[in-house]
């Protein structure tokens, strides 16, 4: 990692590794404008709370295993992951929740942390299309305690994600 990457990390409060993702993409400017709280935000709601926005502008990175294959499913902080919908997008026989060891080996940040990108493993990506309906959602920057804003095009663009529609229908 360079020596800018880590002060930027250090600055802004993000996971090192991912200030170094953000810097690979041109992104650096994100790191300026993340907040960094004093207890952790590992909820939608808690982070919703912290950063005075609404629930549905949090990014939630989640995740699953489909047919024991890790994939990562961006979705709205308001909305629930329709797994039966995730398992015929992707064709898969059973998509179940991945467990915590899985999450960390896979993306290389503990759950209630994970950034939309800047994983430790390629991974295939998901993005719930009511992401879309925002100007900029908020997202994980690798830890806990610190999200980064960014415009949902560009998050689905920077995830490598597929636009999907994997959100549980409410009656």
């Amino acid at each position: 990692m360079t020596t800018t990457a880590a002060t930027d990390a250090e600055e802004s409060g993000a996971h090192p590794r991912f200030a170094e993702a953000l810097r690979a993409l041109g992104l650096e400017d994100l790191l300026a404008r993340a907040r960094r709280f004093p207890e952790a935000t590992r909820t939608a709601a808690e982070a919703a709370a912290a950063i005075g926005c609404g629930l549905s502008q949090i990014c939630k990175s989640l995740v699953f295993a489909a047919d024991g294959v890790p994939v990562l499913v961006l979705m709205d902080g308001a909305s629930r992951v329709d797994v039966e919908r995730v398992r015929e997008e992707l064709d898969a026989g059973k998509v179940t929740r991945a467990d915590a060891g899985v999450v960390r080996e896979t993306t290389g940040y503990a759950i209630g942390g994970v950034p939309p990108f800047g994983h430790r493993t390629r991974t295939r990506v998901l993005a719930d299309r009511s992401l879309l309906a925002h100007d900029v959602v908020w997202a994980a920057a690798g830890t806990p305690h610190t999200v980064f804003p960014i415009e949902p095009n560009a998050l689905v663009t920077h995830a490598g994600a597929e636009l999907v529609d994997v959100r549980e229908q409410t009656a």
